[in-house]
């Protein structure tokens, strides 16, 4: 079984959220969710275990994460629904541990 621990800092609403997530017996990942954002609480109640492998090859439109995103987040440029689809991935074997971010640079 295998554990991934992610956080996530959403940027200028300096709203931070760790994501846990962790193999079960059955293949399935079990995410646990603490997060500064009510709008990101809200959306983890409602996270079943999920499979990796169905997760990470659905169409955005049909993530399980995405959906519930779509209901409970308001700004669709937060990065949280992606940081939890990256720690599904590597908990399921699916992905390797790597740092990703998105910077701004000025020109």
């Amino acid at each position: 079984m295998s554990e991934c621990k992610v956080c996530v800092d959403a940027g200028v609403c300096k709203m931070k959220t760790i994501i846990t997530a962790k193999e079960n017996d059955m293949g399935l990942v079990e995410l646990d969710i603490k997060s500064d954002c009510p709008n990101v609480l809200r959306m983890s109640w409602k996270l079943e275990p999920l499979s990796p492998y169905a997760e990470v090859e659905a169409e955005f439109h049909k993530s399980e994460i995405y959906k519930l995103a779509n209901d409970a987040i308001p700004h669709t440029a937060c990065p949280v629904p992606s940081g939890i689809v990256k720690a599904l991935e590597v908990a399921g074997g699916l992905g390797l541990k790597r740092d990703c971010s998105i910077t701004f640079i000025d020109e």
